[in-house]
């Protein structure tokens, strides 16, 4: 399991790599294939050793070789967040392909989380792909005899989605069709664990959006001021994931 746990580590830090170049050239309408990344600054395209995830930030020193300028350092911060995220997917679930496939969704999630919070936009050219690949995945492993079960997810998707297309269409200037899109999304892939996990998900994700909302008014920001709700929505299917069983063990028992 040790050596597992380490490949999913690895691997977490390359898409984490690939999801930086997503989440810069998709609010721009770029292909995410077409062609080498290249320093913002000068233009030079930037050289396999110095792409390599973290590793060659520090030994540059957070700047670009060619030019010096300064590279934000979001860049391996976000490749050590997928990586810390394939790993907890790894650790969370037994079944490998479930690891997988939830490791994935975890990736999705970090994107568009970052991307709403630096654009205000959840792009559905990452949102409607993941829906497709996510029901498939899940249908597969559920013909296969594996732990998801693809009719939760579906009920999770039009319970999580459509309670947030309700609100959507009752006060659209509160809730926009990014968000309820993502929450389509996050109530298929968090439903097909257990249903239970997708009222954690909702639960979690209006907590963290409250804390915010009100950190952000301590912070001087109006009432009126938009904040994106995706990367709460985000955090919120990650605790759904990592720790959903437990919470809802825990709340079950109170009652």
């Amino acid at each position: 399991m040790f050596i597992r746990h380490v490949a999913f580590a690895l691997a977490g830090l390359l898409i984490g790599s690939f999801l930086t170049v997503v989440i810069h050239r998709v609010p721009r309408k770029k292909s995410v294939a077409g062609g080498r990344s290249k320093c913002p600054s000068c233009g030079v395209a930037i050289r396999a050793r110095d792409n390599v995830p973290v590793v060659s930030w520090i030994l540059l020193r957070g700047r670009c070789r060619n030019c010096g300028t300064r590279i934000s350092p979001s860049y391996p911060l976000t490749e050590l967040a997928t990586g810390g995220l394939f790993l907890g997917a790894s650790l969370s679930f037994r079944d490998v392909w479930v690891a997988v496939v939830m490791a994935a969704f975890l990736a999705v999630l970090l994107a568009l989380a970052v991307i709403d919070l630096r654009n205000r936009i959840i792009p559905n050219r990452i949102v409607y792909p993941s829906v497709l690949a996510g029901a498939a995945a899940v249908l597969a492993i559920d013909l296969a005899g594996g732990p998801l079960d693809v009719v939760h997810g579906l009920i999770g998707l039009a319970a999580f989605g459509g309670t947030f297309l309700v609100i959507a269409l009752i006060s659209p200037r509160g809730m926009g069709m990014g968000d309820v899109k993502l929450a389509g999304l996050i109530g298929l892939m968090v439903g097909s664990i257990a249903l239970q996990r997708v009222a954690v998900a909702a639960g979690a994700a209006i907590l963290i959006g409250g804390v915010v909302a009100i950190a952000a008014l301590a912070l001087g920001r109006g009432r009126k001021s938009a904040i994106p709700f995706g990367p709460s929505l985000a955090a919120g299917a990650a605790v759904a994931l990592f720790a959903g069983a437990q919470i809802a063990h825990a709340y079950l028992n109170t009652l």
